[in-house]
């Protein structure tokens, strides 16, 4: 079985000079490693071939964000499984053979994960996948070990195989053919949250996704994108109505979208309360995005024959977190 690790890189140089040591140590002849730069301006492409030579590299001719960077990428890799890992990930010794023991075991298996806990506080999840992902029933996201913005403290709690609904795109594996089969990742979503939307599609084709979490890495999150910028809070917003809209069977389609924007509309007014009114406003572009979007996303849920209709792990994560106080994964019903 032929791996890829493929690392897209922007500006980065910093990161790569941090994490591509302990990467080409922790993988050794495991997986091949490759640099898939995103029109970087800074020298981060000369650092990596003067002091990494085999570390392979793909340029892109443009920056055309997480997923249209991934899809020109992967265009010219050949391997059975693609590891698509951020540039500020930590991996650690032995991190790549569970993930491909559990490929080699179930061939339809086509998505995993790894436990990713915080790279800046190692005792605790990281909000970007902690140990597997899931959505309530208004697509809502969700993990096993966080809630919103509620971490839960490791404690091997998670260190179980099981199926999931989303994958992180922090550190995604996935086998190139199923990729390929579904044309990779939504590049109108650009980044954030087109991961859960490709993981949507492959569970329509039948396909398992899982958690592994024998497998461990480390992510600082927030190197490329903070989390409390504005231009993030607009694309998960706008994001995760694409997704809805997209995937969701459409006995549930009217009564999902309306709720998505009434709720999208009280997270405006919260904002505004809080003194945050940049991000007010992302939420309204947001919306206006999807609007603008809407018939083209509309024409791509045409495609897709087979929705999921058991998708949701909750009814409500929000009611069940907001109002009942719930923060932990267990205690969720």
């Amino acid at each position: 079985m032929k791996i890829a690790i493929v690392i897209l890189n922007w500006n980065g140089k910093q990161l790569l000079e941090q994490f591509l040591p302990a990467m080409i140590n922790c993988t050794g002849n495991d997986a091949e490693i490759y640099i898939a730069d995103n029109a970087s301006t800074d020298d981060s492409v000369q650092f990596v071939k003067t002091n990494f030579p085999q570390v392979k590299i793909i340029q892109n001719t443009i920056n055309g964000g997480y997923a249209k960077g991934y899809n020109d990428a992967l265009q010219n890799i050949d391997a059975d499984i693609y590891a698509l890992v951020n540039s500020d990930i930590e991996v650690t010794n032995g991190w790549i053979k569970p993930i491909i023991d559990e490929f080699k075991d179930s061939e339809n298996t086509a998505v995993i994960q790894p436990k990713i806990l915080d790279f800046k506080n190692k005792t605790k999840f990281e909000y970007a996948g902690a140990a597997g992902g899931f959505i309530d029933f208004l697509g809502y996201p969700y993990c096993r070990g966080r809630i919103f913005s509620s971490l839960e403290n490791e404690e091997e709690q998670y260190n179980d195989t099981t199926e999931i609904f989303w994958a992180s795109g922090a550190c995604f594996f996935i086998r190139s053919k199923v990729y390929h089969q579904l044309g990779g990742f939504d590049e109108q979503y650009f980044a954030h949250q087109e991961e859960i939307d490709l993981c949507w599609r492959v569970q329509n084709q039948d396909y398992t996704i899982k958690y592994v979490g024998t497998s461990i890495v480390y992510h600082v999150g927030g190197a490329t994108l903070h989390e409390a910028s504005p231009k993030k809070t607009f694309l998960n917003f706008r994001n995760s109505l694409f997704s809805i809209i997209k995937n969701i069977p459409k006995r549930y389609l009217f009564i999902v979208i309306l709720s998505r924007l009434l709720l999208d509309g009280l997270a405006g007014t919260k904002f505004l309360f809080e003194l945050k009114p940049l991000h007010t406003w992302a939420i309204i572009k947001a919306h206006f995005s999807f609007y603008w979007y809407l018939p083209t996303m509309l024409k791509k849920r045409n495609k897709i024959l087979h929705k999921k209709t058991s998708y949701y792990h909750s009814k409500s994560i929000v009611w069940q977190h907001f109002m009942l106080g719930k923060k932990t994964f267990m205690t969720i019903g």
